[in-house]
């Protein structure tokens, strides 16, 4: 622990040992799920350890990573689940959202029918937990790109619709270049702590989208503290070191990015929100199916 100098001290030495600040410990599970090969255990691994690997084997059961940032005097905990995406993983469902503040639902933005899986997964995660915040993610943008554009506009205004529906924020990102991950988990803690984030919107088909303002807002209305998911623990341990990433972010969180911390006010919707929500995805998925399958 590094000494400093006290002027006002009465020590012999005229030397006083600082007093560490007192630091909040806050424990948020993440559960990441979507069909087999979407980028699950990519994403994960990308934003915990920074280390993309093209070869990674297939998730069987549950992966399990954690990763510290701080924002303010709090240490934020990020306790991710990834689920395999085999129909024989579905029974471990519960392990990777039951008690999750949010849930990342993945599908690959080069495969449509991962997309209209959702639907599943949604119905199913949102079953075992209607509390966890949704935030819907397509990868392999760097892929998705280079598709042509009638296969761009489609994917992308289908995967809007489908945002709007669950209320879920949507982000297109790629692991392998660093596109847009670090934003999935800023947007997951702005929605858990009802905070406002300010990093801009990117909704033009084609780029990269980024979509979070008006969408997974409704949640933060009637989640009592007392249900909450989100664990939290006093830590004394001042160190602040930031560990940089390769992309220029750090496990110190830009607090200019947010403009109040408010842990106050947990979501809860009501069981027929969820219900209108599922049936609604369900329509969406399905008048738009035939328009998807053309770009197969």
């Amino acid at each position: 622990m590094p000494y400093r100098e006290n002027r006002n001290a009465s020590s012999a030495g005229g030397m006083m040992r600082s007093v560490p600040k007192s630091r909040n410990q806050v424990e948020i599970q993440v559960g990441l799920i979507g069909d087999a090969q979407v980028g699950k255990t990519s994403l994960m691994v990308k934003y915990v350890q920074n280390i993309f690997n093209e070869e990674y084997t297939q998730t069987l059961g549950v992966n399990f990573l954690k990763r510290t940032v701080s924002v303010r005097s709090t240490d934020i905990v990020f306790s991710l689940l990834d689920l395999g995406g085999q129909k024989e993983f579905i029974n471990m469902l519960p392990i990777a959202t039951v008690g999750s503040a949010a849930i990342v639902f993945l599908f690959d933005l080069t495969r449509p029918e991962t997309l209209n899986s959702i639907k599943n997964w949604y119905r199913q995660a949102n079953g075992l937990n209607e509390m966890a915040i949704p935030i819907l993610v397509g990868t392999k943008y760097d892929l998705f790109i280079n598709l042509d554009k009638e296969h761009q506009d489609s994917i992308s205004r289908l995967s809007m619709e489908i945002a709007q529906v669950m209320d879920s924020p949507l982000v297109f990102c790629s692991t392998s270049k660093s596109i847009n991950v670090q934003k999935i988990f800023k947007i997951a803690l702005s929605k858990i702590f009802n905070l406002t984030l300010t990093i801009p919107e990117i909704n033009e088909i084609g780029d990269p989208l980024l979509i979070y303002k008006t969408l997974g807002n409704n949640f933060n209305n009637n989640r009592s503290h007392n249900s909450s998911p989100i664990r939290t623990n006093n830590n004394n341990n001042s160190n602040n070191d930031t560990n940089s990433n390769n992309d220029g972010n750090s496990n110190t969180v830009n607090n200019n990015n947010y403009s109040a911390l408010d842990n106050s006010n947990y979501p809860n919707p009501t069981a027929s929100e969820h219900l209108n929500r599922i049936k609604n995805l369900h329509q969406c998925l399905r008048h738009a199916q035939l328009r998807c399958l053309r770009v197969v």
